[in-house]
């Protein structure tokens, strides 16, 4: 399991500076979604199963508004993807940045804890994350009601200011 870990943040880190490294909306937004499900099952691993399909789901939700907004907004007809030659340098460039950090620091920071998960260690009854279902039914579910809210007003916003040439709030000059 922790070779499975140790891929899981390599997956990680690469989604990461793929993000960073890339200027275009369109390949940022789904190097964004494939990390964010990377960093999910990273928590998986760690035994917070609720957690991680809650914060995906909300986190998803919140990145579906903001990659149609920025696709609004690009008026980029021919954008860069992860082949061209300066995605790939400045992606180089952040492995290359994080392979050093890991270097210099990474032997001080990390050396008391495992590379083992919760998860690994076999089948078990009680989970470390069901009392966070408890509080969020009890304690969060207005919290919930109000984030869903503002995500599904957001939304609408977003689409109204994109919804067309003649009568959105956003035109093509």
């Amino acid at each position: 399991m922790s070779y499975f870990l140790f891929l899981l943040f390599f997956c990680l880190v690469v989604g990461l500076a793929s993000v960073a490294s890339n200027p275009s909306p369109y390949f940022g937004a789904a190097g964004l979604v494939i990390s964010a499900g990377v960093g999910c099952a990273v928590l998986i691993e760690f035994g917070g199963s609720f957690v991680s399909l809650v914060l995906f789901l909300i986190y998803l939700g919140g990145m579906l508004v903001v990659f149609a907004y920025s696709i609004a907004l690009a008026s980029d007809p021919f954008p860069e993807t992860w082949g061209s030659w300066s995605v790939g340098v400045h992606l180089l460039g952040y492995l290359v940045l994080v392979v050093v950090l890991w270097l210099v620091v990474g032997n001080e920071v990390v050396s008391g804890y495992g590379m083992v998960g919760e998860d690994a260690v076999g089948l078990s009854v009680l989970r470390d994350d069901f009392c966070g279902v408890s509080l969020l039914y009890s304690v969060g579910g207005g919290g919930l009601l109000v984030c869903g809210w503002g995500l599904l007003l957001t939304l609408f916003v977003v689409l109204e200011l994109t919804r067309g040439l003649s009568r959105g709030g956003l035109r093509v000059v």
